[in-house]
Protein backbone atom coordinates (compact mmCIF):
# COMPACT_ATOMS: atom_id res chain seq x y z
CA UNK A 1 0.00 0.00 0.00
CA UNK A 2 1.05 3.43 -0.45
CA UNK A 3 2.70 5.17 2.50
CA UNK A 4 0.70 7.64 4.36
CA UNK A 5 2.86 11.11 5.51
CA UNK A 6 2.20 14.63 6.63
CA UNK A 7 4.27 16.81 8.08
CA UNK A 8 3.11 20.18 10.82
CA UNK A 9 1.99 23.50 8.69
CA UNK A 10 2.24 26.68 10.60
CA UNK A 11 -0.86 28.34 10.73
CA UNK A 12 -0.88 30.22 7.54
CA UNK A 13 -4.02 32.27 7.68
CA UNK A 14 -3.70 35.90 6.20
CA UNK A 15 -0.69 34.59 3.57
CA UNK A 16 -0.89 34.92 0.22
CA UNK A 17 1.29 31.76 -1.62
CA UNK A 18 1.68 31.44 -5.29
CA UNK A 19 2.39 28.09 -6.59
CA UNK A 20 3.58 27.39 -10.33
CA UNK A 21 2.35 24.24 -11.87
CA UNK A 22 -0.69 23.76 -9.55
CA UNK A 23 -3.15 22.25 -12.17
CA UNK A 24 -1.98 18.97 -11.98
CA UNK A 25 0.53 16.57 -9.97
CA UNK A 26 2.79 17.87 -6.93
CA UNK A 27 1.56 21.33 -7.32
CA UNK A 28 -2.27 20.38 -7.04
CA UNK A 29 -0.87 18.26 -3.33
CA UNK A 30 1.47 21.69 -2.69
CA UNK A 31 -1.31 24.35 -3.26
CA UNK A 32 -4.15 21.78 -0.81
CA UNK A 33 -1.54 21.65 1.92
CA UNK A 34 -0.77 25.30 1.95
CA UNK A 35 -4.44 25.89 1.67
CA UNK A 36 -5.33 23.59 4.01
CA UNK A 37 -3.10 25.83 6.62
CA UNK A 38 -4.91 28.51 5.81
CA UNK A 39 -3.19 30.65 2.90
CA UNK A 40 -4.87 32.29 -0.40
CA UNK A 41 -3.30 30.33 -3.03
CA UNK A 42 -2.75 31.62 -6.28
CA UNK A 43 -3.27 29.06 -9.15
CA UNK A 44 -1.50 30.41 -12.50
CA UNK A 45 -2.22 27.73 -15.29
CA UNK A 46 -1.63 27.50 -18.96
CA UNK A 47 -5.10 25.84 -19.14
CA UNK A 48 -8.01 27.64 -17.27
CA UNK A 49 -10.15 24.76 -17.76
CA UNK A 50 -7.70 22.77 -15.97
CA UNK A 51 -6.53 24.93 -13.42
CA UNK A 52 -10.23 25.20 -12.41
CA UNK A 53 -11.15 21.53 -12.48
CA UNK A 54 -7.52 21.57 -10.23
CA UNK A 55 -9.05 23.79 -8.23
CA UNK A 56 -12.36 22.11 -7.28
CA UNK A 57 -10.39 18.85 -6.36
CA UNK A 58 -8.30 20.86 -4.09
CA UNK A 59 -11.78 22.49 -3.03
CA UNK A 60 -13.17 18.64 -2.32
CA UNK A 61 -10.46 17.91 0.59
CA UNK A 62 -10.68 21.43 1.43
CA UNK A 63 -13.89 23.12 1.54
CA UNK A 64 -12.39 26.66 2.97
CA UNK A 65 -9.99 26.81 0.61
CA UNK A 66 -9.23 30.32 -0.71
CA UNK A 67 -8.14 30.36 -4.32
CA UNK A 68 -6.94 32.33 -7.06
CA UNK A 69 -6.64 30.46 -10.34
CA UNK A 70 -4.68 33.21 -12.71
CA UNK A 71 -3.58 32.63 -16.56
CA UNK A 72 0.55 32.08 -17.36
CA UNK A 73 2.23 30.40 -19.76
CA UNK A 74 5.54 30.15 -17.86
CA UNK A 75 6.95 29.43 -21.27
CA UNK A 76 6.57 32.54 -22.54
CA UNK A 77 8.09 35.60 -21.32
CA UNK A 78 5.25 37.91 -22.09
CA UNK A 79 2.93 35.95 -20.20
CA UNK A 80 4.84 35.77 -17.22
CA UNK A 81 4.93 39.70 -17.52
CA UNK A 82 1.41 40.13 -17.51
CA UNK A 83 0.91 38.14 -14.66
CA UNK A 84 3.63 39.76 -12.62
CA UNK A 85 2.32 43.09 -13.64
CA UNK A 86 -1.35 42.70 -12.82
CA UNK A 87 0.31 40.95 -9.49
CA UNK A 88 2.02 43.99 -8.47
CA UNK A 89 -0.64 46.60 -9.72
CA UNK A 90 -3.25 45.03 -7.15
CA UNK A 91 -0.38 45.69 -4.80
CA UNK A 92 -0.56 42.80 -2.29
CA UNK A 93 2.46 41.02 -0.34
CA UNK A 94 3.71 37.53 -1.20
CA UNK A 95 4.49 35.60 1.55
CA UNK A 96 5.64 32.01 -0.06
CA UNK A 97 6.18 31.50 -3.42
CA UNK A 98 6.55 27.52 -4.64
CA UNK A 99 8.27 27.54 -7.99
CA UNK A 100 7.04 24.13 -9.21
CA UNK A 101 6.43 23.83 -12.25
CA UNK A 102 7.87 21.85 -15.10
CA UNK A 103 8.48 20.08 -18.12
CA UNK A 104 10.83 17.07 -18.56
CA UNK A 105 12.58 15.36 -21.34
CA UNK A 106 10.33 16.12 -24.66
CA UNK A 107 11.88 13.34 -26.79
CA UNK A 108 12.88 16.40 -29.73
CA UNK A 109 13.90 19.32 -28.94
CA UNK A 110 11.27 22.20 -28.51
CA UNK A 111 11.12 25.65 -28.32
CA UNK A 112 9.11 28.60 -26.80
CA UNK A 113 7.70 31.48 -28.14
CA UNK A 114 11.01 33.55 -27.32
CA UNK A 115 12.92 30.56 -29.04
CA UNK A 116 14.45 29.07 -26.08
CA UNK A 117 14.87 25.50 -25.92
CA UNK A 118 11.29 24.65 -24.33
CA UNK A 119 12.92 22.71 -20.88
CA UNK A 120 15.24 25.93 -20.22
CA UNK A 121 12.70 28.46 -20.88
CA UNK A 122 9.61 26.66 -18.37
CA UNK A 123 12.13 25.12 -15.85
CA UNK A 124 14.78 27.72 -15.09
CA UNK A 125 14.07 31.25 -17.47
CA UNK A 126 10.09 31.67 -16.76
CA UNK A 127 10.93 31.36 -12.71
CA UNK A 128 13.50 33.16 -12.98
CA UNK A 129 11.68 36.14 -15.01
CA UNK A 130 8.42 35.94 -12.37
CA UNK A 131 10.58 35.68 -9.23
CA UNK A 132 12.71 39.13 -10.02
CA UNK A 133 9.57 40.96 -11.51
CA UNK A 134 7.40 39.96 -8.28
CA UNK A 135 10.24 41.07 -5.91
CA UNK A 136 9.00 43.95 -4.73
CA UNK A 137 5.84 41.64 -3.36
CA UNK A 138 7.93 39.00 -1.80
CA UNK A 139 10.16 41.51 -0.36
CA UNK A 140 7.11 43.20 1.30
CA UNK A 141 6.11 39.96 2.75
CA UNK A 142 9.43 39.02 3.66
CA UNK A 143 8.99 35.86 1.44
CA UNK A 144 10.06 32.19 1.45
CA UNK A 145 10.50 31.12 -2.22
CA UNK A 146 10.85 27.46 -2.38
CA UNK A 147 12.46 26.64 -6.00
CA UNK A 148 12.02 22.69 -6.89
CA UNK A 149 15.10 20.84 -8.23
CA UNK A 150 15.28 17.10 -9.25
CA UNK A 151 17.67 14.36 -8.30
CA UNK A 152 18.49 14.99 -12.13
CA UNK A 153 20.78 18.39 -10.66
CA UNK A 154 22.38 15.80 -8.66
CA UNK A 155 24.92 15.63 -12.04
CA UNK A 156 26.19 16.96 -14.62
CA UNK A 157 26.38 21.17 -15.73
CA UNK A 158 24.75 23.92 -17.45
CA UNK A 159 26.34 24.23 -21.05
CA UNK A 160 27.26 27.09 -20.88
CA UNK A 161 28.24 27.33 -24.34
CA UNK A 162 25.09 26.18 -25.69
CA UNK A 163 22.47 26.64 -23.34
CA UNK A 164 19.81 26.09 -25.32
CA UNK A 165 20.95 22.57 -26.64
CA UNK A 166 21.16 23.77 -30.48
CA UNK A 167 23.15 21.40 -31.12
CA UNK A 168 23.23 17.55 -29.80
CA UNK A 169 19.80 18.20 -28.18
CA UNK A 170 19.92 14.86 -25.36
CA UNK A 171 16.83 14.83 -23.51
CA UNK A 172 17.60 14.08 -20.12
CA UNK A 173 21.04 16.20 -19.60
CA UNK A 174 19.28 18.93 -21.50
CA UNK A 175 16.39 18.33 -18.50
CA UNK A 176 19.26 18.37 -16.00
CA UNK A 177 21.20 21.49 -17.23
CA UNK A 178 17.68 23.38 -16.59
CA UNK A 179 17.23 22.13 -13.09
CA UNK A 180 20.77 23.06 -12.33
CA UNK A 181 20.12 26.73 -13.82
CA UNK A 182 17.14 27.07 -11.54
CA UNK A 183 18.94 25.73 -8.52
CA UNK A 184 22.26 27.83 -9.18
CA UNK A 185 19.56 31.20 -9.23
CA UNK A 186 17.91 29.95 -6.13
CA UNK A 187 20.76 29.92 -4.13
CA UNK A 188 22.32 33.18 -5.72
CA UNK A 189 18.92 35.01 -4.74
CA UNK A 190 19.11 34.00 -1.36
CA UNK A 191 22.77 35.03 -1.01
CA UNK A 192 21.56 38.69 -2.84
CA UNK A 193 18.99 38.88 -0.10
CA UNK A 194 21.16 38.39 2.68
CA UNK A 195 23.97 41.04 0.94
CA UNK A 196 21.18 43.70 0.17
CA UNK A 197 18.75 43.24 3.03
CA UNK A 198 15.81 42.07 0.88
CA UNK A 199 14.67 39.91 3.75
CA UNK A 200 13.61 37.03 1.08
CA UNK A 201 14.46 33.46 2.46
CA UNK A 202 15.51 31.42 -0.69
CA UNK A 203 16.01 27.44 -0.87
CA UNK A 204 15.56 24.24 -2.54
CA UNK A 205 13.10 21.23 -2.30
CA UNK A 206 13.39 18.02 -4.71
CA UNK A 207 10.51 15.46 -4.50
CA UNK A 208 12.58 12.41 -4.96
CA UNK A 209 10.40 10.32 -7.31
CA UNK A 210 6.99 9.73 -8.16
CA UNK A 211 4.22 8.65 -10.47
CA UNK A 212 3.55 12.33 -11.79
CA UNK A 213 2.80 13.60 -15.17
CA UNK A 214 6.30 14.15 -15.97
CA UNK A 215 7.05 10.76 -18.02
CA UNK A 216 3.48 10.42 -18.80
CA UNK A 217 2.01 10.38 -22.35
CA UNK A 218 2.15 14.36 -23.43
CA UNK A 219 1.26 14.29 -27.44
CA UNK A 220 1.76 18.14 -27.64
CA UNK A 221 5.83 17.46 -26.33
CA UNK A 222 5.70 14.88 -28.94
CA UNK A 223 5.25 12.01 -26.53
CA UNK A 224 2.30 9.84 -27.64
CA UNK A 225 2.59 7.50 -24.56
CA UNK A 226 3.70 6.60 -21.24
CA UNK A 227 7.09 5.72 -20.80
CA UNK A 228 8.25 2.81 -19.26
CA UNK A 229 9.77 4.82 -16.39
CA UNK A 230 6.61 6.03 -15.60
CA UNK A 231 4.94 2.79 -15.48
CA UNK A 232 7.48 0.99 -13.31
CA UNK A 233 7.22 3.79 -10.84
CA UNK A 234 3.38 3.83 -10.71
CA UNK A 235 3.73 0.10 -9.74
CA UNK A 236 6.34 0.52 -7.31
CA UNK A 237 4.57 3.58 -5.42
CA UNK A 238 0.92 1.49 -5.44
CA UNK A 239 2.83 -0.96 -3.33
CA UNK A 240 4.63 1.61 -1.06
CA UNK A 241 8.49 0.63 -2.33
CA UNK A 242 11.35 3.05 -2.56
CA UNK A 243 9.36 5.72 -4.20
CA UNK A 244 6.58 7.98 -3.37
CA UNK A 245 2.97 9.27 -4.15
CA UNK A 246 2.09 12.73 -5.06
CA UNK A 247 1.04 13.45 -1.97
CA UNK A 248 4.70 12.79 -0.45
CA UNK A 249 6.09 14.00 -3.21
CA UNK A 250 4.94 17.73 -2.19
CA UNK A 251 5.77 17.84 1.13
CA UNK A 252 9.77 18.84 0.69
CA UNK A 253 8.54 22.22 -0.77
CA UNK A 254 5.71 22.38 1.71
CA UNK A 255 8.26 22.12 4.66
CA UNK A 256 10.93 24.00 2.79
CA UNK A 257 8.37 26.84 2.09
CA UNK A 258 6.45 26.79 5.21
CA UNK A 259 8.86 25.60 8.27
CA UNK A 260 10.38 27.72 10.89
CA UNK A 261 13.07 25.24 10.67
CA UNK A 262 13.75 25.00 6.98
CA UNK A 263 16.60 27.81 6.57
CA UNK A 264 17.31 30.08 3.18
CA UNK A 265 20.19 28.20 0.67
CA UNK A 266 19.48 25.09 2.16
CA UNK A 267 18.18 21.97 -0.31
CA UNK A 268 15.18 19.69 1.28
CA UNK A 269 13.91 15.76 0.04
CA UNK A 270 12.37 12.99 1.17
CA UNK A 271 14.89 11.25 4.18
CA UNK A 272 14.04 7.27 2.66
CA UNK A 273 16.20 5.59 0.45
CA UNK A 274 18.13 7.01 -2.05
CA UNK A 275 16.05 9.84 -1.05
CA UNK A 276 13.53 8.54 -3.25
CA UNK A 277 10.51 9.03 -0.86
CA UNK A 278 9.80 9.67 2.36
CA UNK A 279 8.94 12.53 5.12
CA UNK A 280 11.19 15.93 4.15
CA UNK A 281 14.47 16.72 5.88
CA UNK A 282 17.50 18.70 5.29
CA UNK A 283 19.83 17.59 2.46
CA UNK A 284 23.37 17.75 1.43
CA UNK A 285 23.23 20.88 -1.63
CA UNK A 286 24.24 18.92 -4.33
CA UNK A 287 27.85 19.34 -5.88
CA UNK A 288 26.78 21.70 -9.06
CA UNK A 289 24.57 23.81 -7.21
CA UNK A 290 27.68 24.44 -4.57
CA UNK A 291 29.13 27.27 -6.72
CA UNK A 292 28.71 31.00 -5.97
CA UNK A 293 30.78 32.24 -9.28
CA UNK A 294 28.58 30.18 -10.94
CA UNK A 295 25.06 31.53 -9.37
CA UNK A 296 26.62 34.91 -10.38
CA UNK A 297 27.13 33.87 -13.98
CA UNK A 298 23.49 31.98 -14.07
CA UNK A 299 21.63 35.02 -12.37
CA UNK A 300 23.54 37.64 -14.94
CA UNK A 301 23.09 35.26 -18.23
CA UNK A 302 19.21 34.61 -17.59
CA UNK A 303 19.51 38.55 -16.88
CA UNK A 304 20.20 39.50 -20.51
CA UNK A 305 17.86 35.95 -21.79
CA UNK A 306 15.10 36.60 -20.30
CA UNK A 307 15.18 40.70 -20.16
CA UNK A 308 14.78 41.31 -16.51
CA UNK A 309 17.21 43.01 -14.26
CA UNK A 310 16.41 43.89 -10.66
CA UNK A 311 14.82 47.55 -9.91
CA UNK A 312 17.40 49.45 -8.22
Amino acid sequence: MPKTIDIPVPDLTGRRALVTGASDGIGTHVAARLARAGAEVVMPVRDPAKGQAAAERVRERVPHARLDVRALDLSSLASVAELADDLRREGRPLHVLVNNAGVMTPPNRRVSADGWELQLATNHLGHFALTVRLLPLLRAGRAHVTSQVSVAANRGAVRWDDIGWVDGYHPMKAYGSSKIALGLFAMELHRRSVREGWGVRSNLAHPGVSPTNLLSAQPLLGRPRDTAEVRLIRALSRRGILVGTPETAALPAVHAATSPDAQGGRLYGPRGLGHLGGAPAEQALYPPLRSAEDGRRVWELSERLAGVTVAA
